[in-house]
């Protein structure tokens, strides 16, 4: 059975976007960018609700910029290997290969989907993910903390939902980022 991760970068209070939408301070370095690749290498399938795939539908064509490093060519090649469904009511088609796309998210389609693959799935996305986590279809978390106060703006998690989590690893990195990964508990 493969579980159902969702996997963000925020700042260190706790947001993915601060108030004017902007995450460059998110970026990662090439250290923290081939230890996500690590993580998202045995994804299968990854949800994205519309923003989400809009901003990921860049991996797409990523391939074809010059002078990337390995780590970047090779976040590339992960993310075009897998499937991707994208929900969402208002788009009318979607841009990239292995792609499909839902109308609407059903809790009981992912855990038939959890069930029948071989390979994790990524949720992406803190509102698709909130989703998730409330129909408590989430196994684990990992968050990558950036060493960024940013006051406000889209959080990570969603303010209505109460989730035991059972703290299985953690990391440092040069650059003050901080990963933690976690299991739901039930």
């Amino acid at each position: 059975m493969a579980k159902l991760i969702y996997s963000a970068i925020a700042s260190l209070d706790g947001y993915v976007a601060d108030e004017e939408g902007n995450f460059d301070w998110a970026a990662p370095d090439e250290e923290v960018h081939a230890f996500v690749n690590d993580l998202e290498r045995p994804v299968g399938t990854y949800l994205y609700g519309r923003r989400m795939y809009d901003v990921m539908a860049f991996w797409e064509t990523a391939h074809t910029l010059a002078d990337e490093s390995p780590v970047f060519k090779d976040f590339t090649e992960i993310w075009q290997a897998a499937d991707k469904i994208v929900f969402s009511k208002t788009l009318e088609s979607v841009s990239t290969s292995k792609t499909r796309l839902e109308r609407e998210f059903d809790p009981a389609a992912i855990r038939e989907l959890k069930a029948s693959q071989g390979r994790d799935i990524s949720v992406g996305g803190p509102e698709l993910a909130a989703v998730a986590i409330k129909a408590g279809l989430v196994d684990e978390c990992h968050l990558l903390l950036t060493p960024i106060l940013v006051g406000g703006g889209n959080p990570a998690f969603p303010n209505d939902v109460r989730v035991q989590l059972e703290l299985l690893d953690e990391r440092r990195f040069g650059n003050g980022v901080v990963h933690l990964h976690y299991r739901t508990r039930t």
